[in-house]
């Protein structure tokens, strides 16, 4: 019975991989043509292709100051596509899944503002706080990032861990 179950799913595993993939002629958006995202610092660079343009934000850091646990608070991060091609946001990527970016999938226009709006939720978070948004965009250098800061007031303390009592005392 086993050796029946075992040539069965070698069949499938088999016959799976012979499936030809569709053929693409080319990519489909932005993203495609870009490398992931890198969530290290020290990861390499964008190389954009296609149209490039540029964008300009009025600011790329913002300082919520103190708020209280566990308030939602929001900034809208605003930018022009200050070059003569449309600007695609492909994605954008908050450093961790308290900060929430709501960005244009639309493309923009050259000349035309718009606006990333960053959530960030303060729960479960105590102290002092910096986050970041990382934007995949069809610029020179296919990144830009946006920085929050806050310091989160009544939040949670982190519990400080107390070594365990060694046991193994000789006699």
């Amino acid at each position: 019975m086993r050796k029946i179950v075992y040539v069965i799913s070698a069949l499938i595993v088999l016959s799976s991989c012979n499936k030809k993939e569709e053929q693409q002629t080319g990519p489909t958006s932005i993203e495609q043509t870009m490398k992931p995202i890198p969530t290290d610092e020290k990861a390499p660079k964008y190389v954009p292709k296609g149209d490039l343009t540029e964008m300009t934000f009025d600011k790329t850091e913002h300082d919520f100051g103190i708020i209280n646990h566990p308030d939602k608070v929001n900034y809208s991060f605003k930018f022009t596509n200050t070059g003569d091609k449309d600007l695609i946001i492909s994605k954008a990527v908050g450093s961790c899944g308290c900060t929430v970016p709501e960005y244009p999938k639309e493309p923009i226009k050259p000349g035309e503002n718009g606006k990333i709006k960053v959530i960030f939720n303060s729960a479960g978070k105590n102290g002092e706080q910096h986050k970041t948004v990382t934007l995949l965009v069809n610029t020179k250098n296919g990144t830009e990032k946006l920085h929050i800061r806050a310091m989160i007031k009544g939040g949670r303390e982190k519990k400080k861990r107390t070594p365990k009592p060694n046991l193994n005392l000789p006699n």
